[in-house]
């Protein structure tokens, strides 16, 4: 490979990572999709991967199985699953702190199975009409939710993208990553309720008490049912084994299978655009593998003790924060795969690239979701308002779950 082409990737990789960081390069409309495909292109056209080579760079795995969750999500919220369960668990929230509790558990065990940014841009519109309908300020409902499906999606491979892409590269299975980091989303969801709850104790009085009354929701029954009981069946087929793609595909298409609604509502619900970020990504990357890692920068890496489960939650946490998790999954991947024990190393990436979002509102796509929500609905949700729970939440998260993995 030419000095030429080993330059360009370098200057193609940075300018990439930093333009997906951003979300935006300045002066252009170009978006994070645009941004990841262009990377992509350059890196073909400089000679760093052939076409051939930047096809199989595509980890079409990932991409099945996020395409295969996204059409279940779908379904579920087109047939008013959400809402149901939304308004069933408020039956028993009697005052502001046990609302906070059913909002974050609620948020955490979906995010858990269904992708956490799909469940905040469903629970962001129902946590501020419910706490603007009992006069409450809705702001740390929105943290408990933000942080809350950042911490559940933790749990599982399915729970947000950087794990879809950590299984499928390590290959583990998904009842024993979900067995090694359930407990690390079960106490930061404790953390998540206790931290929001003390640092804006002003807003959960005890003498407060009410019923929350739930908006009435328009329920297709029989569509509803088919779409819970295939996603039970979806993730029953995760647990026994079948590959996580196969299965999330096989349960989107049955879905698809219906008279009562409508293929382009479903098709509305996708997120085209994070598919082919990831798909431009994961070929910059493949390039900048083979262009950039050299034996001397490989020795140097090695040399930074990665194998110790503190020191890669560290990196990998300052390196989320920097580049974003996804990106910072994929920067990690050569280093991680030829490790001693690389399936604890990949655990310890997984829980540490996805708690790391919790420390500012900028962190993961999941809090700017939230925020973008709140602010359509005329809610300013404040960069310090965030960090002064999101801090403490992820330096003691991210320690709980270091210790828990070594």
């Amino acid at each position: 490979m030419t000095q030429f082409t080993t330059a360009a990737m370098a200057v193609i990789f940075v300018l990439t990572y930093a333009g997906v960081a951003l979300g935006r390069i300045p002066g252009l409309r170009l978006d994070r999709a645009g941004i990841a495909l262009t990377g992509a292109a350059l890196t073909m056209a400089v000679g760093a991967l052939t076409p051939e080579e930047a096809y199989q760079a595509i980890d079409l795995d990932t991409l099945a199985l996020l395409l295969g969750m996204m059409i279940v999500v779908a379904h579920l919220k087109l047939s008013g699953f959400f809402r149901l369960v939304t308004g069933w668990a408020l039956a028993y929230a009697h005052s502001p702190l046990i609302l906070l509790v059913v909002f974050a558990v609620t948020t955490g065990v979906l995010s858990a199975f269904l992708v956490n940014d799909a469940m905040c841009l469903i629970m962001a519109p129902v946590v501020i009409e419910v706490a603007r309908g009992l006069e409450r300020s809705p702001i740390p409902y929105l943290l408990a939710v933000a942080m809350a499906s950042n911490v559940g999606s933790t749990a599982t491979i399915t729970g947000n993208p950087q794990n879809m892409i950590i299984g499928a590269i390590s290959h583990i299975p998904y009842g024993t990553f979900a067995g090694a980091l359930a407990p690390v989303a079960a106490v930061g969801i404790v953390l998540t309720i206790v931290l929001v709850a003390l640092l804006n104790y002003d807003q959960f009085p005890r003498a407060v008490r009410f019923r929350p009354k739930a908006a009435t929701v328009r329920i297709h029954t029989a569509q509803m049912a088919k779409a819970v009981v295939v996603t039970l069946a979806v993730i029953g087929l995760f647990f026994v084994g079948m590959p996580v793609a196969q299965a999330a595909l096989l349960g989107g298409a049955l879905l698809l299978i219906t008279r009562a609604i409508k293929a382009r509502k479903v098709y509305r619900e996708i997120d085209g655009s994070l598919l082919l970020m990831f798909a431009g990504l994961f070929v910059v990357v493949a390039g900048a593998e083979k262009a950039l890692l050299t034996p001397q920068v490989i020795a140097a890496v090695n040399g930074l003790r990665l194998g110790d489960v503190w020191i890669l939650t560290a990196l990998t946490a300052v390196l989320s924060n920097i580049i974003s998790n996804v990106p910072a999954v994929l920067v990690l991947k050569p280093f991680v795969q030829n490790l001693p024990d690389a399936n604890r190393a990949w655990l310890v990436v997984a829980m540490s690239s996805t708690l790391a979002g919790n420390l500012t509102l900028i962190g993961s796509v999941a809090n700017l979701i939230v925020a973008e929500r709140a602010r359509a609905a005329g809610i300013e949700l404040s960069f310090a308002a965030y960090c002064r729970v999101g801090i403490p939440l992820t330096l003691l998260s991210l320690a709980f779950g270091a210790w828990w993995l070594s």
